[in-house]
C-alpha cells in the first residue's frame, strides 16, 4: 500500500475482509424518523442508497446544469453523470479503508439533489429573490427534498433516510454552526425533530464524498474544459497540480488525440489526489487513533483529508478554473441569462400563484408573502435546466436562449 501514487492499488490490491474500527455500522444505525422494520436482504445504507436512486429528485439531476447548460453539449457533465463519478471515487476509498461502501454512495449521490436548474448561477439567482425569507441553500434544500418534498411512500413524506445519511448528507462539509450566516431554517426546523450533532464532524463515508467530489468535479471540469476549447492544453500545462501531470502524459505518449490525452491525464490527476487522500487520512488515523465512528465524529480536526500541500494547489487549481472557465464569457453569458429566468420566474409566480400547478398554488398563501414564497422557491428548485425553459416561455410567451 505504500506503493508511488498512480499505482496505489496495484494489480494484487486487496479490500479488507473486516470493517475498520472506526466504520461507521448498520447494527450500531440511530434509525430512521419513522421506524421500519429492517430488510431481510439489504442493509439500511443499501436501502437508503436505492431510495436515493429511484427518487424524482436523483433523476432531475440528469437535466440540470454542472457548468455547461444541459443541452450545449452531450459529452459535457450533468449533476446526475457528476453525482454518479463522485458515487464511484467514493466508493473506492471506501474500501480501501474498510468503512461501509453503501453509506459513502449514498451520500455521493444525494450531495447535489438540492442544486438548482442551472447550477450555481440558479441558486444565486434564487438566494437573491428569496433573502426575505430566509435565502437559499442548495445543502439544505436536499434535506427537505428527503425528508419533505419527495412524495414517494404512503406512510410519510420524504424518504425516511437513517440518520447517519441525513447527518452526512447536512455535514458532509463539515461541522455547522452560526457564524457568519445564520444556520438555514429547514436544518434548524429538522435539527429540532431529529438532533444531526450539527457542531461535530460528520462521519468518516460522508468526510470521503466530501473529498471525492472535490476529485472528481477539478478533473471533469477539466476534461469538459479542453473539449469546450476554453483553455487549451498549454494554458493547462502552466497550471497548478494539473500542470506536472500534462507534462508527464506528453513526455511519455507525445501528441495524442484529444480524448486519449484527457484520459491519460485525468487518471493521472486522479491518483495523485487520491493518493495523497491515502498518505495524509492514514497520519490522521495513526494520530487520532479513533476507535469507533463517533470518535471520528469528536474530533478536532477532519479525519479524511488533503495534506496542506495538496490543499494548496487543488486550491490554486480551483482558481485557474474559475478564471479560465467558470468566468469564461461564454460561460457567464449564459449564466447571466440563466440568473434572469430563475428572477422572471420567482417574481411571476410569488406574485400570481394561480400559475403554479394546482397541488402546488394549493398550498401558498396570498401573493407574495412567506408562504408563497416558500412554495415558488421548492417549486423552482425542483425544475430541470428545460423545464425552467418551458416555464418561462409559457408564462411569458416567449422564448430565451442560453
Amino acid at each position: 500500500m505504500d506503493r508511488p501514487a498512480g499505482h496505489l492499488l496495484g494489480p494484487f490490491f486487496e479490500a479488507p475482509s473486516a470493517k475498520a474500527s472506526f466504520a461507521t455500522r448498520p447494527a450500531d444505525s440511530r434509525g430512521r424518523l419513522y421506524p421500519e422494520a429492517e430488510s431481510a436482504t439489504r442493509t439500511c445504507y443499501q436501502r437508503d442508497r436505492d431510495r436515493l436512486i429511484h427518487s424524482a429528485a436523483f433523476r432531475r439531476l440528469k437535466h440540470k446544469t454542472q457548468v455547461f447548460v444541459e443541452h450545449e453539449g452531450d459529452y459535457h457533465r450533468t449533476r446526475m453523470t457528476h453525482s454518479l463519478e463522485v458515487a464511484q471515487i467514493a466508493r473506492s476509498i471506501a474500501r480501501v479503508f474498510a468503512v461501509d461502501e453503501d453509506l459513502a454512495e449514498a451520500l455521493a449521490l444525494a450531495h447535489d439533489l438540492g442544486h438548482t436548474p442551472f447550477g450555481h448561477s440558479g441558486e444565486t439567482a434564487l438566494n437573491r429573490m428569496t433573502e426575505a425569507f430566509g435565502g437559499f441553500d442548495h445543502n439544505a434544500h436536499a434535506l427537505r427534498l428527503v425528508t419533505k418534498l419527495e412524495h414517494r411512500y404512503a406512510d410519510f413524506d420524504g424518504l425516511n433516510l437513517t440518520w447517519e445519511t441525513l447527518e452526512g448528507l447536512v455535514k458532509h462539509n463539515g461541522p455547522i454552526t452560526a457564524g457568519v450566516r445564520p444556520i438555514p431554517a429547514p436544518i434548524v426546523s429538522f435539527d429540532a425533530r431529529m438532533p444531526l450533532e450539527l457542531s461535530t464532524w460528520p462521519g468518516f463515508e460522508a468526510q470521503i464524498a466530501a473529498l471525492s467530489d472535490d476529485i472528481a468535479y477539478v478533473t471533469h471540469d477539466i476534461d469538459d474544459g479542453l473539449r469546450a476549447h476554453l483553455f487549451s492544453i498549454a494554458d493547462l500545462a502552466e497550471a497548478p497540480l494539473a500542470g506536472p501531470c500534462v507534462r508527464a502524459v506528453t513526455a511519455r505518449y507525445g501528441d495524442l488525440e484529444l480524448g486519449r490525452f484527457i484520459g491519460e491525464l485525468a487518471r493521472l490527476l486522479m491518483s495523485e489526489m487520491i493518493g495523497d487522500v491515502f498518505a495524509e487520512t492514514r497520519a490522521r488515523l495513526a494520530a487520532g487513533q479513533p476507535q469507533s465512528a463517533a470518535a471520528v465524529r469528536a474530533m478536532n480536526e477532519a479525519t479524511v483529508s488533503f495534506s496542506n500541500g495538496m490543499a494548496k494547489q487543488v486550491s490554486d487549481l480551483k482558481d485557474f478554473l474559475f478564471a479560465r472557465m467558470y468566468r469564461h464569457p461564454r460561460v457567464t453569458v449564459t449564466n447571466d441569462k440563466a440568473q434572469e429566468v430563475v428572477e422572471s420566474l420567482f417574481d411571476a409566480l410569488s406574485g400570481n400563484p394561480v400559475l403554479l400547478p394546482a397541488d402546488w398554488a394549493a398550498s401558498c398563501g396570498v401573493p407574495r408573502d412567506a408562504v408563497t414564497a416558500g412554495v415558488v422557491r421548492d417549486y423552482i428548485a425542483g425544475m430541470t435546466d428545460r423545464y425552467a425553459l418551458q416555464e418561462y416561455a409559457r408564462i411569458f410567451r416567449r422564448e430565451i436562449m442560453l
